[in-house]
């Protein structure tokens, strides 16, 4: 005898968020359960599990935050992946977003030297560096040195604002079309 698949509406989107808690939150357009649902499932998944980690590593820190920005932006962007859109996610990202205003120019050269360096190669290429140094500012552009625990400190910041503007975005603004094409995407993945 089988064993029965588990209901995907039980999946966990969040710690104590499932697909059921999402189509009920939708339906009801209830922006804040949503939006702090985004902000918790980043946290734990991304954000947490190195801040708080006993033995930091600055190159685990920047693999993380790769993998934050390219989903960040795929619900900034309404994007449901973001299947040859990686470069582009970053771009955007470093583009558009003041906490990184220091990666301005840079965005397209971090994408390959960090962010493909670091998930492809496990090293980051073309000169770029890490570091966890308390002094380092976040960026160094002439040196090429990123400082992972400044860069989790404001990606931090970044979500935050990112859960600010939901909470008071109109439901039919740019920005819930996006998070709602990026949910029911994450929700029909918990499908198969």
């Amino acid at each position: 005898m089988s064993t029965p698949l588990p209901d995907p509406e039980l999946t966990e989107l969040a710690t104590g968020f499932t697909v059921r808690d999402y189509t009920l939150a939708l339906a009801a357009r209830d922006k804040d359960k949503i939006a702090n649902a985004i902000r918790r499932r980043f946290m734990e998944r991304y954000l947490d599990p190195v801040t708080s980690a006993k033995h930091k590593h600055g190159f685990t820190m920047m693999a993380i935050s790769c993998l934050m920005i390219e989903s960040l932006e795929s619900f900034r962007q309404g994007w449901p992946n973001s299947r040859d859109k990686s470069k582009a996610a970053f771009c955007y990202f470093f583009d558009g977003d003041d906490y990184f205003k220091d990666f301005r120019g840079h965005s397209q050269s971090f994408y390959t030297n960090v962010r493909c360096g670091i998930l492809h190669q496990a090293e980051t290429t073309g000169g770029w560096r890490i570091t966890r140094k308390q002094t380092a500012p976040l960026f160094d552009p002439n040196l090429l040195v990123v400082n992972a625990s400044r860069f989790l400190r404001t990606l931090s910041l970044v979500l935050d604002e990112f859960r600010e503007r939901l909470a008071v975005a109109d439901w039919d603004s740019a920005d819930w079309n996006n998070v709602r094409t990026k949910m029911k995407a994450l929700c029909k993945n918990c499908y198969g």
